[in-house]
This record gives C-alpha cells, sequence and structure tokens, in this order.
C-alpha cells in the first residue's frame, strides 16, 4: 500500500508525484506546491489564486459530505 502523506499532486495537471525531489515547485501563501514539469509550474504561478481557490474546493468537498462550504467557519 502507498504511504499517501508522502503523495503529491500536481495542481495543474492532477498527475501524482510520489517523490517531489528534484521537481519544480514555487511557495504560495506558506504553502509548497509541486509540479510534474516547468510548464504547469508556469501556468500555476500564472493564475495561483484560482488553482488554490480549486484545492480549497476539493478540500471542503471531502470534508463536508454533500456539499462545498466557502469561507471560514
Amino acid at each position: 500500500m502507498k504511504d499517501v502523506a508522502k503523495q503529491h499532486l500536481d495542481p495543474v495537471c492532477g498527475k501524482h508525484l510520489e517523490a517531489p525531489d528534484g521537481r519544480p515547485s514555487t511557495e504560495y501563501k506558506k504553502r509548497r506546491y509541486f509540479f510534474c514539469s516547468e510548464r504547469c509550474r508556469t501556468a500555476f504561478e500564472k493564475q495561483a489564486e484560482r488553482f488554490r481557490m480549486n484545492d480549497l474546493a476539493r478540500a471542503g468537498a471531502l470534508l463536508t459530505p454533500g456539499r462545498v462550504r466557502w469561507g471560514i467557519a
């Protein structure tokens, strides 16, 4: 079984990255994001807030059955 805690997801293309060492990365709002290529990193940097909101929406959908919650409770 794979260790989910050590897996990273490219926020642009959705590719799973098991070993982010040596991969392109960037930090946005105190969080490190890893990418499969420089192309994905560049795309993220152009629209970082949009990708971050999509990431938050996915997390909200996982934590709140049946709906996505926006904002801080």
